[in-house]
């Protein structure tokens, strides 16, 4: 404003050296300039201030509010950029927001899950120590001991490969792998409850492959065949099939159990979730761990109730990118 104000007496007193009329025109022309610009200035600074004060309320947490006063200009260009910061900075809250309640819920539920055989391997330990206690009885409660060490040893080796995954510390190799031999590799850690339950084990699997890491996919095919060998009854079967096309590699378990609930499916892949017919000894991870594994090779995971009866899990591995 006073630059234009100075330029405004240095072209009127030139002018007036030449003709009055010409000053008094150019004196008329500058002074309407000089208002016209003064009213686009103070035009954009209250939008500016609006702007900001705005702004100043959302990051205070007001709700409800957005920047789309300006359609057009370089405000609405400032603006809309603005607002794309915002969304991406709400998005940022939300996500960490979500990851603190899922810490937290995963903290209690582990501690949960260590709690109860804590305390049954203290009540133990108590009654070892009893001065009166049978060499029978002895003998049990070493054998229940050793059982419940077994458990959390392995419930902490899962969390601690769920960890991993999640950290994107562990590089999954990408090899062919046979079909046929990760399966028989899965299933010999199940042989022996199987053949003491008179369960059978048919795996219909030809020469099909997959890209993909074979320790850790017989890691989740394991956990996968475990639980349709816990929810199969005595002289029940499991089977495994396999077909390929030219998109994906599909491995299908089936068993001939009482399959799952329709309330329960939603859930089945979630850590910690034991359904009704869950073993005591069951931490409801296997699957979880089994999914991440999955997922991480590219792969994906569906449970589901077979149309001839009991529960059916469908993996596929595909070729491409999903």
């Amino acid at each position: 404003m006073i630059l234009l104000a100075v330029i405004e007496i240095v072209s009127t007193l030139l002018t007036a050296l030449f003709s009055w009329k010409l000053c008094a025109f150019v004196f008329a022309v500058g002074l309407v300039y000089i208002l016209a610009f003064y009213l686009r200035a103070r035009r954009r600074y209250l939008a500016v201030t609006e702007m900001t004060n705005k702004l100043n309320r959302i990051l205070l947490g007001e709700k409800g509010l957005t920047l789309n006063s300006f359609c057009e200009g370089e405000l609405s260009i400032l603006e809309n950029e603005i607002q794309k910061l915002l969304l991406h900075l709400k998005s940022q809250n939300e996500a960490l927001k979500n990851e603190r309640l899922y810490l937290s819920d995963s903290i209690a539920d582990i501690s949960h899950q260590i709690r109860t055989p804590l305390t049954s391997i203290n009540l133990i330990l108590t009654l070892l120590q009893k001065p009166d206690i049978t060499p029978e009885r002895r003998s049990e409660l070493l054998r229940e001991l050793s059982s419940l060490i077994m458990r959390m040893d392995g419930l902490v080796t899962a969390l601690l490969k769920i960890s991993k995954i999640d950290a994107g510390t562990i590089e999954f190799e990408r090899e062919k792998v046979s079909v046929r031999s990760l399966i028989e590799r899965s299933a010999q850690s199940i042989l022996i409850p199987m053949d003491i339950r008179n369960q059978q084990l048919h795996i219909e699997v030809g020469e099909e492959y997959y890209m993909g890491d074979i320790e850790w996919s017989a890691e989740a095919f394991g956990n996968i065949l475990k639980n349709a060998m816990e929810h199969t009854p005595e002289n029940g079967e499991i089977t495994v099939s396999c077909t390929q096309t030219p998109i994906y590699t599909e491995i299908i378990v089936r068993d001939t159990g009482s399959g799952f609930d329709e309330e329960e499916l939603p859930h089945i892949f979630d850590r910690f979730y034991k359904g009704k017919n869950n073993t005591k000894e069951s931490f409801g991870i296997g699957l979880a761990l089994a999914r991440s594994i999955i997922y991480n090779q590219n792969g994906t995971i569906k449970a589901e109730n077979a149309y001839e009866g009991g529960a059916k899990f469908t993996v596929r591995f595909y070729k491409g990118t999903v």
